[in-house]
């Protein structure tokens, strides 16, 4: 090959995903360093997606490598040892590795199957291993099957807050008594290190305090964040959270709030389904029940469309009811694809509504700092359908869409890309 031979000559179906072409796209880039500066913006995202599915496909080969090594060591620790010396890791990476090679090659065939066809990777995979653990083998194969076709593209919170939710709609009460085992396990953590720092850490707190407390600690740190602040929010947060431990103070005593999606049959005990709390994901139906049983726990109806769940009403309470509280509640997240940050600490954004060029008004929806600021870049497009799909296109002409999230528990959330050519 020679510096002047076109690109395209070089990679000429790379961006159909022929992930054949690697290795010769890999000796053409050691051979000219230029190479990639050569490529189209497609050919380099293109290059990106293939090379990902590549290592997922070694990386399948290696876990079956891994679990035939335990096996042949009788699954003995020595195992992960011999493992953490070849790879150059922790023995508590290795261990982790071990267990998950174990558990796909055993227990998950099919996310075994996503991983030799480029679909899944480690990284993803072992967020489904984590969350089926505890099942029983009759269980974890009804969750195999339930995720094949669900944690392909998606994102690895994604992935384990549907491995999490499968795995509690397959065995709600052995969900149930993992959560209460879990929480009889919290402890306060104190770790000092010999920089005269400390390590300090609430474990297996009830997920809604914790979620709160946070929610309290951020809003008082960003209260704080004036123009003449020096600190990050970062280190306003810390600062804020131990203020709070030490006096009681630390900011404004506002009220904060988290949001906990049940539908009715749950909440009256009719079923087991999961429901979901906001910027955690699901959680079991007897917690969720706990929480709706707190003294400050404030009910309100949502009135949801029964084809679809989305919400399409919010009943008032004493507090005013206004459309920003509403689109909040109807989200639930911030609505760029993949994005899992409260809806409650999302800003509120009029987005183009497709077809607006017809006079269609704008729509209103839930983005959080970061992608409210990427909504505005240059070579980014946002737009809302009338049935309130977020379409986002990069700057490759790639289209991502995101529906609003069911109220109803266990409709799926339809995450899709599709590719739009430029013209």
């Amino acid at each position: 090959m020679t510096s002047s031979q076109p690109i395209r000559n070089i990679v000429p179906t790379l961006a159909q995903g022929a992930g054949g072409n690697l290795p010769f796209v890999l000796q053409a880039v050691r051979n000219d360093p230029n190479t990639l500066q050569r490529m189209e913006d497609e050919q380099i995202v293109a290059l990106i997606r293939d090379t990902d599915a590549e290592v997922s496909r070694l990386q399948a080969l290696q876990l079956r490598a891994i679990a035939d090594l335990s096996v042949r060591r009788r699954r003995a620790p020595s195992a992960s040892s011999e493992v953490a010396l070849a790879l150059s890791i922790t023995e508590h990476r290795a261990s982790a590795i071990v267990s998950a090679a174990n558990a796909l090659i055993a227990r998950l065939p099919r996310m075994l199957n996503l991983m030799d066809d480029g679909r899944l990777d480690l990284h993803r995979a072992m967020k489904v291993t984590d969350a089926t653990a505890w099942l029983s083998g009759e269980h974890v194969r009804v969750v195999d099957a339930t995720l094949e076709h669900r944690v392909p593209g998606r994102n690895a919170t994604q992935v384990r807050r549907a491995a999490t939710y499968a795995a509690a709609q397959a065995d709600p009460e052995g969900a149930a008594l993992r959560t209460e085992r879990k929480l009889t396990e919290r402890r306060l953590l104190l770790r000092h290190h010999d920089t005269g720092v400390a390590h300090l850490s609430v474990n297996n707190a009830p997920a809604e305090k914790a979620s709160a407390a946070y929610a309290r600690v951020d809003q008082a740190a960003r209260a704080l964040k004036k123009p003449d602040e020096p600190r990050t929010l970062d280190q306003l947060r810390a600062d804020v959270a131990i203020d709070l431990l030490l006096s009681g103070s630390g900011g404004p005593n506002e009220r904060t709030e988290v949001f906990l999606h049940i539908d009715l049959a749950t909440y009256l005990g009719l079923n087991q389904t999961p429901a979901t709390l906001s910027g955690r994901g699901p959680i079991s139906a007897a917690l969720a029940r706990h929480i709706i049983g707190g003294p400050d726990t404030t009910l309100r109806r949502v009135l949801t469309d029964p084809r679809t769940g989305h919400a399409v009403e919010l009943s008032p309470t004493r507090y005013s009811l206004e459309r920003d509280e509403f689109i909040r509640v109807r989200d639930q997240e911030c609505r760029h694809p993949g994005c899992t940050r409260p809806a409650q600490n999302c800003g509120v954004k009029a987005t183009r509504t497709k077809g607006e060029a017809e006079g269609v008004a704008d729509q209103a929806v839930t983005f959080c700092s970061r992608h409210g600021k990427l909504k505005g870049l240059p070579d980014w497009d946002y737009e809302v359908t009338p049935e309130g799909a977020v379409n986002v296109t990069t700057p490759i002409g790639e289209v991502h869409s995101t529906r609003p999230p069911s109220m109803h528990p266990g409709r799926k959330r339809a995450n899709r890309l599709r590719r739009k050519s430029r013209k």
